[in-house]
Formats: C-alpha cells, sequence, structure tokens
C-alpha cells in the first residue's frame, strides 16, 4: 500500500486548492461556498522520486447535529480517512486566525495519535509573528505557512510530507489496472453500486439527488487484478444546473468518462429510460469505452419470467447504438448479483484489448464478401484489398479499398456484424477505418 496523506480542516479553508495544487490537476471542485467537498478524494503525488497518496475531505464540523444528514456523513468520511492515513494535513485559515473549530479539530487529532503538519493557509506576508504565535499555541511540532492558491511554500510542505515517507514504494515499472467509471442520470444508485462492490461506504450515500458533485476514485483488487473505480456526479441537462458547482460536476463525469477503460451505465428499473440516459450513453459510445448496462433497483420490480426480457427488448430499442453491451440485472441495496459485475468487467476488458492475427481477420474478411459482395455505385464496384487491426481499446479496424467513397456505411455496418459474429466484441465499440490503398483512385 502507498503512504497515504489525508488532508482535513474546518469549511472553507482552501483543503481542495491544496489538493489541486499538489497533484498538479484541477480534481477537487474549488468553490467558495462551504461544504462542496462533501466524499473524499484521492489523488496520487509525486515529490522528489517518492510518491503518496493523497486525501481530499469534506470540512469537519465537530458539533455538527444529527439531523443534518449530510454534515454527519461528511464527519464520517473524515473520520474514515484518519483513520486509514499515515500522515495528516490539518489545514487552517491565516487570514481568519484561529477559531472555535480549529482548536476542536486540533482535539480530535491529538486524540488519533496520527503525525500531524499544521498547514497555515492564505498567508501571503510570512513575516507575521502575530501569526507565527498564534498557530504554534496548537503544540504541533511541524508548522508550515502556506499560499495554495499561490503556490508559496508548497514545495516546502511537499519536503517535509516526503521526510516522512521511509520507502516510498516507487516502482518504474507500469502496472496494468483497469479504470471503471460508473455513470447515469442523478439518483439512479451509482454510489450505492460503488460501495457494494468495494464492501465499505466509500462514498456518500443519499436520497438527495446530486449528492456526488466530484468523480470519486476507489481502488481494489479482485483475483489479483487491479481496478480503479471512479464514481460520478449525475449528469444534468444544462438548462436544469442552477450553479456553477454543477457545471463544473458534469466536466467531472464526462472526464470520467474520458480516462476510463469501462463505462458501467447505471439505469433506474423503477424508471422508463429518459433521453438523458441515451445521452450519457452515448458519451461513453463516442467517447469508445467497453459499456457494461447495469440496470439497479431490480429488487423493486413485480416480475414474471418474462420481466428481465421485455426489459431487454426496451433497452436494446432505446439504445439501440449500443447492442454489443451486457446487460446486468442488479440491486445495489441487496447486493443482488453485483458480482457479476466483476466478471462482466474482466470479459469486456478481454474483448476491449482483444488483438486479430492478420491472417485470420483476412480469411473471416474473404469469406464475408463471398457471402456478400461489396457495393457498386454508378458501375464502379468497392474492392476490399485486406483488412489488418492498427489499435485496441477500442479494436480498430483499416481496410484497404480501391475508393473510400465507395464505402457506404450500411456495408460497414454488415462488415462490423461480421467480426462480432467471428471474434465476439462483447461490450466494445469496434472502428471501421476505410484507407484508399495507394495509387488508386
Amino acid at each position: 500500500m502507498s503512504f497515504t496523506v489525508a488532508i482535513v480542516g474546518r469549511p472553507n479553508v482552501g483543503k481542495s486548492t491544496l489538493f489541486n495544487r499538489i497533484i498538479g490537476k484541477r480534481i477537487s471542485i474549488v468553490d467558495d461556498k462551504p461544504g462542496v467537498t462533501r466524499d473524499r478524494i484521492y489523488g496520487e503525488a509525486e515529490w522528489n522520486g517518492k510518491r503518496f497518496t493523497l486525501i481530499d475531505t469534506g470540512g469537519i464540523e465537530p458539533t455538527v447535529k444529527e439531523k443534518d444528514i449530510i454534515l454527519n456523513k461528511i464527519k464520517q468520511q473524515v473520520d474514515f480517512a484518519i483513520d486509514n492515513s499515515d500522515l495528516i494535513l490539518f489545514v487552517t485559515d491565516g487570514k481568519d486566525g484561529l477559531t472555535s473549530t480549529d482548536l476542536d479539530i486540533a482535539d480530535i487529532l491529538r486524540k488519533s495519535g496520527k503525525t500531524v503538519i499544521l498547514v497555515v493557509n492564505k498567508v501571503d506576508n510570512f513575516d507575521s509573528t502575530k501569526i507565527d504565535n498564534e498557530f504554534y499555541k496548537l503544540g504541533f511540532d511541524d508548522v508550515i505557512f502556506v499560499s495554495a492558491i499561490h503556490g508559496l511554500a508548497t514545495g516546502d510542505l511537499l519536503d517535509k510530507i516526503t521526510s516522512y515517507i521511509i520507502d516510498s514504494g516507487l516502482d518504474n515499472g507500469e502496472e496494468e489496472i483497469v479504470k471503471v467509471a460508473v455513470i447515469g442520470r442523478p439518483n439512479v444508485g451509482k454510489s450505492s453500486l460503488v460501495n457494494a462492490i468495494l464492501g465499505e461506504e466509500r462514498v456518500i450515500v443519499s436520497d438527495v439527488p446530486g449528492t456526488t458533485r466530484d468523480a470519486i476514485d476507489s481502488y481494489l483488487e479482485v483475483d489479483g487484478k487491479k481496478m480503479l473505480l471512479i464514481d460520478t456526479a449525475g449528469l444534468k441537462r444544462k438548462s436544469k444546473m442552477s450553479e456553477d458547482v454543477e457545471y463544473y460536476s458534469m466536466l467531472r463525469a464526462l472526464s470520467a468518462v474520458e480516462r476510463a477503460d469501462v463505462a458501467l451505465l447505471v439505469l433506474d428499473a423503477t424508471e422508463d429510460i429518459s433521453e438523458q440516459d441515451k445521452r450519457i450513453a452515448g458519451i461513453a459510445h463516442e467517447a469508445g469505452k467497453a459499456i457494461i448496462i447495469v440496470v439497479n433497483k431490480w429488487d423493486l420490480v413485480e416480475k414474471d419470467s418474462y420481466t428481465a426480457d421485455e426489459f431487454s427488448k426496451k433497452i436494446r430499442d432505446e439504445l439501440n447504438f449500443i447492442k454489443y453491451a451486457p446487460i446486468v440485472y442488479i440491486s445495489a441495496k441487496t447486493g443482488q448479483r453485483v458480482g457479476q459485475i466483476l466478471e462482466l468487467i474482466n470479459r469486456v476488458m478481454e474483448n476491449y484489448t482483444l488483438r486479430i492475427k492478420t491472417s485470420v481477420l483476412n480469411e473471416v474478411i474473404r469469406e464475408a464478401t463471398a457471402v456478400t459482395e461489396p457495393p457498386s455505385i454508378k458501375g464502379k464496384k468497392l474492392k476490399l484489398y485486406y483488412a489488418s487491426q492498427v489499435a485496441v481499446k477500442p479494436p480498430t479496424f483499416c481496410f484497404f479499398v480501391n475508393d473510400i467513397n465507395l464505402f457506404h456505411f450500411s456495408y460497414e455496418r454488415y462488415l462490423e456484424n461480421v467480426l462480432r459474429k467471428a471474434f465476439g466484441f462483447e461490450g466494445t465499440p469496434i472502428v471501421i477505418k476505410p484507407k484508399q490503398r495507394k495509387g488508386e483512385s
């Protein structure tokens, strides 16, 4: 396991800004409204040859009332991050000075027994003895004054963090990790599904639509294979985004699809397939990702022996552009068939990365063109000379022809069906690219 550093502190002290500064990417949403970061956001950082995992957390309110479900959940997440970290960055606000909440958090951290670096953020004047004296009173040995938004003294902070890493475990070898994005419209049970797969409440689950705003990364290992689960904010139509933060959440979800290998498209079994479902499926399909359709809340549906078949037909009709995607019916709440998802991920990844020998590929194509000859337009006939696979993720095939203008989409669809019948390719899109052979015109 890598060395883990958790960022904690009260709301709006700049934890997410510091996280983004260290990671070097805008992963956490930064907004001046308290409570924007609500889940644990994970990122990998490296400094002077040493790697560590950084966790951004929601702001702590130690005296949170039980009736405030979200704030209470935030505290649970922060407590978990503290328990599972090797080092804690306790972030305070140098402009506001110490508050009673800071004092309460300091007590919590001292009781945890963990190593703590006190980070005084938003400090532009490093000669302020008033600030020095005030924050040193908390009694922590390591106190670093920074301005996360400007990057001032963050190098000193990274030096201090990495000084605690005895063995970085840095491995120059690239390790294959299957990246899985969990996508779908709000309130279909994406976070519940991630938690069911992980076996722990890594992501806050609530029945309030839109609870998850950031894309959350969670690592797991199944049968020796490592996976990265990315839980995303529910995609919303722009017309319904009343806050800028919702817009940036959608961008995070789109970004999660882009960096994933497999997209788990979560549908709600109790509702009809919507235009929003189609749009989200289209995002994954156009990005060339492997796709698994996960129908959640199946336990809430009254069923007979035909229900699943009828629902599958409806899905195939409504989402006919991803007919290659397998369908699994689950209940994240009860755990029903959740284990099948991991099996499906492994299966579609094999297809997503499958390479076909050129000789075998061309034998299949020769037989296909003999059964259904290439089309002719105005007396000129399409000739397929040979084909080769030029890429995976998704499988991409180049067909060398006499005239690309004769390569009609209907024949392209026929060739795709031939490839699927011959080689399977369940769960993955196929890209077919016609290329005019040199010397042809």
